[in-house]
C-alpha cells in the first residue's frame, strides 16, 4: 500500500500557510461587522460605499469558502488514506492519488494570493497607453496592446471603464486611458507599467521590412481617498475637444470630451466617455487626482521615476518587455527573466503567466535585500 503521509503533510503546511496570507482570523472577525453595515437602513445614502462594502462582503466570504473547502477535502483525503493504510484496501490508491493532485494543483492557484503583498494591490488601476518611437507602426502597437488588456480583462471577468482612445496619424491610436476594475487589479497589472517593444515585419512598408517599434504603459492605483487631494485651479489647464473615435469604435464620438493638464507635474488625463462635459470634467478630475496622490505617496518613498516615466524614452534600450514577431517567435520580459514563445496569444490576452512572474521576481527582489 502506498504511503501517501509525505504529500498530506506537505498539504497541511500548505493549508497553514494560506491560513496566514488569505487573513482567516481577521476575515472572520470581519464578517459580522460587515453584516451589520450592511444591514443599516441608511446604507444606500452614500451609493459608492455601499456598492465597496458589497464588494468587500463578497470577496470575504468567497475567501473563507474558499479555505474552508480546501480544509474539508485535505481532512477528507487524509482520513480515506488512514482507513486505505488501516485496511490494505490497494484499490482506493488511485482515487487518493488523484485527489491529492487535484489538491495540490487548486493550492497552486491559490498561493498567487500570496504574491499580492504590495500597499495598493487590491485597488482598482488606472491604466495608460502612449505610442513611442516607431510612427506609424508604434501607433498600430498602441492598438494592439488595447486589445490584449481587454481580453485580458474578458477572461478574467474583470471591468473596464474606457476613458479615451485618440486614434493615431493613419492608424492604431496614439493615447488610450482606461480604469480596470477587479480583485487585485493594480497588483496584477502592476506587472505591465513600463516600455514594451515590438518586432516584426511591418504592414505599413510595402517592402516587408523588419520594423521596431515601442509603446509605454502607465499603471496607477485608484486610492478611494483622491478627495484628500487639494488642486489649485491654477495649476490647471483644462481643454474641451470632440473625442477621435472611429464612428464608435473605441468611444462614442461626442464635442464634450475633456483634458486636464496639471501644469506643475506635466501629468494629462483626459475622458471622452461620459454623456456630458461635466461627467467627463469630474471623471478626468478623479483619474488626476489618484496619479498625483500615487506621485505624493512615491516620493515620500523616493521613488517618483516609477510613476512619471521620466527616467527614460519609450525608445531603443528602454524597454521592460519585448514581443518578437520576426525572425522568430518570442515575448521576454527583461526584468523576470521569463520567456515565452507564444507571442500571438500573449497579445490576445493571455498574459497571466508573465504576470506571476513579474510578481515572484518582485518578492525575490525584495527578499534579496
Amino acid at each position: 500500500m502506498q504511503d501517501f503521509s509525505p504529500r498530506i503533510d506537505a498539504l497541511r503546511s500548505r493549508l497553514a500557510e494560506a491560513r496566514g496570507y488569505l487573513r482567516v482570523e481577521q476575515l472572520e472577525a470581519r464578517r459580522p461587522q460587515l453584516e451589520a453595515e450592511l444591514g443599516r437602513p441608511d446604507l444606500w445614502d452614500d451609493a459608492d460605499a455601499a456598492q465597496a462594502l458589497q464588494r468587500e462582503f463578497a470577496e470575504l466570504g468567497d475567501d473563507l469558502e474558499l479555505y474552508g473547502s480546501m480544509e474539508t477535502r485535505l481532512d477528507d483525503v487524509a482520513t480515506l488514506a488512514e482507513l486505505a493504510r488501516e485496511e490494505s484496501e490497494e484499490s482506493l490508491e488511485e482515487e487518493i492519488a488523484a485527489e491529492l493532485q487535484s489538491l495540490e494543483d487548486a493550492f497552486a492557484g491559490l498561493e498567487m494570493r500570496a504574491l499580492f503583498t504590495g500597499e495598493y494591490d487590491a485597488l482598482d488601476a488606472i491604466v495608460e497607453i502612449n505610442s513611442g518611437a516607431g510612427g506609424v507602426d508604434a501607433q498600430d502597437f498602441a492598438e494592439m496592446l488595447l486589445r490584449m488588456y481587454l481580453r485580458w480583462a474578458e477572461r478574467r471577468s474583470f471591468e473596464v471603464e474606457l476613458d479615451s482612445v485618440n486614434e493615431g496619424t493613419e492608424a492604431g491610436i496614439s493615447s488610450a486611458e482606461f480604469i480596470m476594475k477587479g480583485r487585485n487589479a493594480y497588483g496584477w497589472l502592476r506587472s505591465e507599467h513600463g516600455v514594451h517593444r515590438l518586432v516584426r515585419i511591418s504592414p505599413f512598408d510595402n517592402n516587408a521590412r523588419r520594423q521596431t517599434s515601442f509603446a509605454s504603459v502607465k499603471v496607477t492605483p485608484l486610492f478611494d481617498d483622491v478627495d484628500e487631494v487639494e488642486i489649485d485651479d491654477k495649476d490647471l489647464r483644462i481643454d474641451v475637444y470632440r473625442s477621435s473615435g472611429a464612428g464608435g469604435q473605441h468611444v462614442n464620438v461626442t464635442d464634450s470630451a475633456v483634458r486636464i493638464t496639471h501644469l506643475p507635474t506635466g501629468l494629462v488625463t483626459s475622458c471622452q466617455n461620459e454623456r456630458s462635459q461635466h461627467q467627463n470634467k469630474d471623471r478626468a478630475m478623479t483619474m488626476l487626482k489618484a496619479k498625483l496622490l500615487e506621485v505624493e505617496r512615491q516620493l515620500q518613498r523616493e521613488k517618483v521615476d516609477a510613476i512619471t516615466g521620466e527616467s527614460s524614452a519609450v525608445d531603443f534600450g528602454s524597454q521592460d518587455r519585448n514581443y518578437v514577431l520576426q525572425p522568430y517567435q518570442q515575448v521576454k520580459d527583461l526584468r523576470s527573466g521569463l520567456e515565452l514563445s507564444n507571442p500571438a496569444e500573449v497579445l490576445d490576452g493571455d498574459l497571466d503567466d508573465l504576470m506571476e512572474a513579474y510578481l515572484q521576481w518582485v518578492r525575490s527582489e525584495s527578499h534579496a535585500t
